[in-house]
């Protein structure tokens, strides 16, 4: 039984230890500095203005032309004067188009005929468009080779999260922080609680011991389901998958990855550590296509000892909550924007802006999605980068770690992780079929990704 039970960890985990990206730094080198916990770090963010400095004209190019990429598009042109959007790639013609007209009647923005690029290889022609920025914002599977491709480039980055949806992909992505690091180039990932100004005030708090040492805290993203598309007999299979993808593990990572990385990003945020190990499970209820599950439990346990639940759910009808929570030796918080002592009486609570009839608006001035990129134009203008692709990094393994335990029904730990050669998605991107198992994992007999 023992025979077979690690023969099962071996088929889902993979054998080979740090390939491919791995390599380019060495096993070593990021065995060291991720394999237990991160330090605790200052908040490496420039002053948070209401808008960037000016400065020369940064030229933008977009990759993924959906709502989100959209959405990121117009909030960079949102975050200070001189900054626009010239290029655009996408898999899909009509959605090249319909961002392309978003942006003009929103934002004014006209992008030349010649600065539009259809095909799987758009990516590369957006960054050798002449651009200075780099937004990434295709599925998340394609992150980590175009997030590379993007360093090489030497441009500057804003990316969505997750940055990955496998190991090999999070590690890539760990080594690719790195080379963006030597060079001076900025990188801001789609983290916005790291850029919202009520969070970022409760933060410094606790990082000052405001509750003490933390010992546990609870995380969660129990929503309703997302938006599906159903087969359309004009798309090939790989078109619908693509279409499709925040139902498909191998393009979004599971909703763990995809979504619920935001609330495991901000546990990691406040403790300044990361978890090293993952027992959790989770089920298909009534999701109608793609391979994911729509609930996950996870229980995180940190090398200090320290236990975090973990709760997500994609399911109409439920009760909703999304919310982290830290509980210290001498308090907890919600981590938004109040703590609270022992006693549950308030001992802080973030002011917010008045609304014009003087009372508490309970939104931050400035948007956190349009914060990050003031954030991330005002580090390239000042001369002072700033960087979280590692951070997201380590955060979407973390997510990674947690599904793997809930596919599995095994503990999974750090260090199988950060040696596993998982890597989800076909070998070869065409518009034809996807050579993928697309098997819904049964927890306890599964040895899928």
């Amino acid at each position: 039984m023992k025979d077979k039970e690690n023969l099962s960890r071996r088929n889902f985990l993979g054998q080979a230890a740090l390939v491919g990206a791995a390599g380019a730094i060495g096993a070593s080198a990021i065995l060291s500095s991720c394999s237990k916990s991160t330090p605790k770090v200052e908040l490496n963010l420039p002053p948070l203005l209401d808008q960037a400095p000016d400065g020369k004209e940064l030229k933008a190019g977009l990759i993924g032309c959906g709502g989100r990429g959209t959405g990121a598009a117009l909030n960079f042109l949102e975050s200070g004067p001189n900054v626009k959007i010239v290029a655009l790639g996408d898999v899909f013609a009509d959605r090249l188009q319909s961002s392309r007209d978003k942006l003009k009647k929103k934002a004014g923005q006209e992008i030349a005929d010649d600065k539009c690029f259809i095909g799987f290889d758009a990516y590369q022609k957006v960054i050798d468009s002449g651009v200075d920025v780099v937004i990434l914002a295709t599925p998340p599977h394609f992150r980590p080779g175009q997030f590379d491709a993007a360093v090489q480039a030497r441009k500057h980055v804003f990316m969505e999260k997750p940055v990955a949806v496998d190991p090999v992909g999070a590690r890539q992505v760990m080594v690719t922080a790195k080379k963006a690091e030597a060079l001076g180039l900025s990188v801001v990932t789609g983290t916005q609680r790291r850029h919202q100004r009520d969070y970022i005030e409760v933060y410094k708090r606790v990082a000052q011991g405001e509750i003490g040492e933390i010992v546990g805290g609870n995380c969660y993203w129990n929503g309703g389901k997302l938006w599906h598309r159903n087969p359309n007999a004009e798309w090939s299979e790989m078109e619908y998958m693509i279409r499709n993808w925040v139902n498909w593990c191998w393009l979004s990572g599971d909703h763990i990855v995809e979504q619920h990385v935001h609330n495991i990003d901000v546990i990691n945020w406040f403790a300044g550590a990361h978890p090293t190990k993952a027992v959790g499970f989770g089920s298909r209820q009534r999701r109608v296509t793609g391979d994911q599950y729509d609930n996950f439990s996870v229980d995180f346990l940190f090398d200090n000892g320290m236990h975090v639940h973990s709760m997500c759910r994609q399911i109409n009808g439920c009760t909703n909550n999304v919310s982290e929570y830290v509980r210290g030796t001498n308090g907890y918080t919600n981590c938004k924007n109040t703590i609270y002592a022992p006693d549950q009486t308030e001992k802080y609570s973030y002011e917010y802006p008045l609304n014009d009839k003087g009372e508490s608006s309970n939104k931050v001035k400035i948007s956190p999605y349009v914060q990050e990129h003031i954030d991330l134009v005002t580090s390239i203008r000042t001369g002072k980068p700033i960087n979280e692709a590692e951070n997201t990094a380590i955060s979407t393994m973390c997510a990674i770690m947690g599904r793997i335990s809930a596919y599995t029904g095994k503990q999974v730990t750090w260090d199988e992780v950060m040696n596993s050669d998982m890597k989800l998605g076909p070998k070869v991107y065409s518009l034809a079929g996807v050579d993928i198992n697309k098997e819904i994992p049964v927890s306890g007999d599964a040895f899928k990704g």
